[in-house]
C-alpha cells in the first residue's frame, strides 16, 4: 500500500485516519468552518479562506464604468446605473445623473453597453491533451501549464472570469492559480481540483492507460481516499472530485475529509453511483448522466447540487458517430433527449444547477459558443434568460462557496466584471459581444481582446565608467 509522504507506516497510517475521522465527524458541511473566521478578517479570495495580510490589492486609483444598463445578477431587472471600483472591489453602484468619484479616477464610457457579473464556469479541463500531439511528448508538468495558459486566453476573452478546474495534470492547476493571482498572466480566477480521485479502472482510468496526462488518482480503499483528500489539500485543492466506481466507505471518507478541510465535494458518477454519492453527503453532481427519479428526489432533499454540462455530450455525439464510446464509466443508454430530460426532472425537483462546459481536446477553440449553448439549454426546460444569466454568475459563485465574494455586482464585492455591447439578458446570444472584461480590478480585455500592458522598468544601477 502506498502511504502518504507523511506516513511512515501502517500503524501511522491508522492513527492518522483515525485522527482525521473524529475531526470530519464534527462538520458536516465544508461551509461549517467558517464560523471559525473572524468579521472582518482578510483570507485568500478562494474557497481555502486562509488568513491573509491586508495589503492592497488590485490596480491604483478608482475605475468608473459609466454611461452602461446594469445587470447586477441579484435577481433585479437591468437598469442605468455607473459601477465605480476601487482598486479590486466594487465600491457602489450610482444612478446615472450621480458623479461621485475623485477627479483622477479612470472614467470608461460603456454607454449603450450591459456591466454584468463576470460568467463563471464550473467544469473545465485547462491541461487535456489535445490531439495531434504525443502524449509521450506532452504529459510534463511544464507542457500542461503553457496548455492551461492558452485555454485561459479563450476563456477569459468569453468573458468568464473565473473557471473551476476539476482534473489536469499534476500540479499544472495550482501553478496557472498562483501566476493569474498575481496578475502575470491574463485569465480568469482558477479554482483547482488538481486530480479528480477514482477506484482502480475507474471514470479517467477506464479501458486504458492509466493517468496519460497525470489527471488521475486511482485509489483503493476508504483510508486511501481519506489520504487522497488530505494530499490534494496539502498541494492547494479548492475542491475534491471524486468519481465512480467506488465503494460506499471510500466516497463517505473522501467527504467526510473534505468537509472537515472545509472544502466541498463534487462527483463524476452515474447510476446507482450517483445515489451513494448523494447518501455520503457529496455536495454535488456532474453531468447529465442516468438517475432513478428516487435519486433525484433524494438530491432535492439533501441539498445536493448539480453542473449538469448537457452541451459537451451534443458536442460529444457529434463528433464521435452518435455516442460515448470505449468507456466502462458510460454502460449506459443516454442521448441528447435523455440528458435534457435529466435537467427539467432536476428543475422540477427544485434543485440548485449552474453552469459547468467541460470542453475537452481542442473543443475550448469553439468559445464562447458551448458556453452560451449550455445557457440555452437552461432556457429549453424552462429557466428565463434572466434566470440562466443568474445560474451562470450568482448560482455559480454559490456553488464554488464563494457567493460572498463573487457572482453579483454589489458593494464589497470583487471586480470581476463583463461589459457586452448588447442586452444578454434579452438575447443570449449576445454574451458573444464581449468588450470589456475586468477580474480583480484589473482590465484584462479591451476592445474584445487581451490587454498585456507594456512594463515598467524598474530602477537599474548605471553602467561603470572609467574615473576621469
Amino acid at each position: 500500500m502506498t502511504y502518504h509522504p507523511w506516513v511512515r507506516s501502517a500503524a501511522q497510517a491508522v492513527i492518522l485516519v483515525g485522527a482525521l475521522a473524529a475531526v470530519a465527524a464534527a462538520q458536516e458541511r465544508a461551509r461549517d468552518r467558517r464560523r471559525y473566521i473572524a468579521p472582518g478578517q482578510v483570507t485568500t479570495d478562494d474557497p481555502r479562506r486562509v488568513p491573509a495580510p491586508a495589503t492592497p490589492r488590485g490596480p491604483d486609483g478608482v475605475t468608473v464604468l459609466r454611461g452602461g444598463r446594469v445587470f447586477d445578477g441579484t435577481g433585479a431587472p437591468a437598469r442605468a446605473a455607473t459601477v465605480v471600483l476601487e482598486r479590486n472591489r466594487i465600491a457602489r453602484i450610482v444612478a446615472p445623473n450621480v458623479q461621485d468619484w475623485p477627479r483622477d479616477a479612470r472614467v470608461i464610457d460603456v454607454t449603450g453597453k450591459t456591466v454584468l457579473p463576470g460568467l463563471i464556469d464550473l467544469h473545465t479541463h485547462l491541461t487535456y491533451i489535445e490531439p495531434p500531439i504525443s502524449t509521450t511528448e506532452d504529459v510534463a508538468d511544464q507542457d500542461a501549464a503553457l496548455r492551461g495558459a492558452e485555454r485561459l486566453r479563450y476563456f477569459v476573452e468569453s468573458g468568464i472570469t473565473s473557471v473551476r478546474d476539476v482534473a489536469s495534470t499534476g500540479n499544472a492547476p495550482f501553478v496557472l492559480k498562483r501566476w493569474v493571482d498575481r496578475n502575470a498572466i491574463p485569465g480568469p480566477r482558477v479554482f483547482a481540483a488538481g486530480q479528480l480521485i477514482t477506484g482502480r479502472g475507474g471514470h479517467g482510468a477506464d479501458g486504458r492507460e492509466i493517468a496519460l496526462d497525470g489527471s488521475v488518482i486511482e485509489r483503493t480503499g476508504a483510508d486511501a481516499w481519506r489520504l487522497a483528500v488530505r494530499d490534494l489539500f496539502s498541494r492547494g485543492a479548492d475542491v475534491i472530485k471524486v468519481a465512480s466506481h467506488f465503494s460506499k466507505e471510500e466516497v463517505k471518507a473522501a467527504v467526510d475529509e473534505a468537509h472537515a478541510l472545509g472544502l466541498k465535494v463534487t462527483c463524476d458518477c452515474e447510476t446507482f453511483y450517483i445515489q451513494w454519492a448523494v447518501e455520503a453527503g457529496v455536495d454535488m453532481i456532474e453531468h447529465p448522466l442516468p438517475r432513478s427519479d428516487e435519486t433525484i428526489r433524494l438530491m432535492a432533499e439533501k441539498g445536493t447540487e448539480a453542473d449538469p454540462t448537457i452541451y459537451v455530450y451534443t458536442y460529444f455525439f457529434g463528433r464521435f458517430g452518435g455516442g460515448y464510446f470505449g468507456s466502462t464509466s458510460r454502460r449506459f443508454h443516454f442521448g441528447d433527449s435523455l440528458n435534457v430530460d435529466v435537467l427539467r426532472r432536476m428543475k422540477a425537483a427544485g434543485i440548485k444547477m449552474g453552469i459547468g462546459t467541460d470542453l475537452i481536446v481542442d473543443w475550448f477553440r469553439s468559445l464562447p459558443h458551448p458556453y452560451i449553448n449550455e445557457l440555452k439549454y437552461f432556457t429549453l426546460v424552462g429557466y428565463s434568460v434572466p434566470e440562466a444569466l443568474i445560474a451562470a454568475t450568482r448560482t455559480n459563485a454559490e456553488l464554488l462557496d464563494m457567493d460572498d465574494k463573487l457572482g453579483t455586482l454589489e458593494p464589497g464585492k470583487l471586480a470581476d466584471i463583463l461589459v457586452v455591447n448588447g442586452r444578454p439578458d434579452e438575447s443570449l446570444d449576445d454574451l458573444a459581444k464581449v468588450d470589456l472584461v475586468l477580474r480583480d480590478g484589473w482590465l484584462v480585455v479591451e476592445g474584445g481582446r487581451v490587454v498585456v500592458p507594456r512594463h515598467q522598468p524598474t530602477d537599474a544601477p548605471p553602467i561603470w565608467r572609467p574615473k576621469p
